[in-house]
């Protein structure tokens, strides 16, 4: 199988369009618009970033770097480009940015039932630390809470440009 080629540059507005269908396609419960503008223009905190795929937005990933610790706030794949270590990529790319910016944990919430995620997440260290009963409103799912430490070693697995 032949891999796929992307790059991972920082989101910007003119990716919105694309992140929108992403997300509609990706969550029962989807963030609007605005939440991803102010996110990207607004919040001191935020880091966001998306996977290209000849131009075209089909991942994306984002977090808050409050003091010392990266809070995952969400990750999603296209549904065509799932299984091709895109979200992995992903992950790797906004702990390399981490690390550089002085963050050494990681933490974020997952659907109790989203197990393709909780896999992810535990194949890149990520270990279950609690549950946060009824987090997801829409359904009264609980969220298992994953935490890492994060080490230098995953900005190895990065080029100069970010790109995997």
């Amino acid at each position: 199988m032949r891999q796929m080629e992307f790059s991972i540059v920082p989101m910007e507005l003119m990716h919105l369009p694309e992140v929108m269908e992403i997300e509609r396609d990706s969550f029962i419960d989807p963030w609007t618009e605005y939440a991803f503008r102010n996110e990207i223009s607004d919040n001191p905190h935020a880091a966001y970033f998306v996977a290209l795929v000849e131009d075209r937005v089909v991942a994306f990933i984002g977090g808050w770097l409050i003091i010392d610790q990266l809070y995952i706030t969400n990750l999603a794949v296209d549904p065509r480009y799932r299984q091709q270590g895109i979200a992995k990529a992903l992950l790797d790319a906004i702990m390399a940015y981490s690390w550089g910016e002085g963050i050494r944990e990681a933490t974020l919430e997952v659907r109790v039932s989203n197990n393709s995620a909780i896999s992810l997440y535990q194949k890149k260290g990520f270990v279950s630390v609690g549950i946060r009963p009824g987090y997801y409103l829409n359904n009264n799912e609980d969220a298992l809470i994953m935490w890492k430490e994060l080490k230098g070693d995953v900005a190895d697995d990065l080029d100069g440009a970010g790109n995997v």
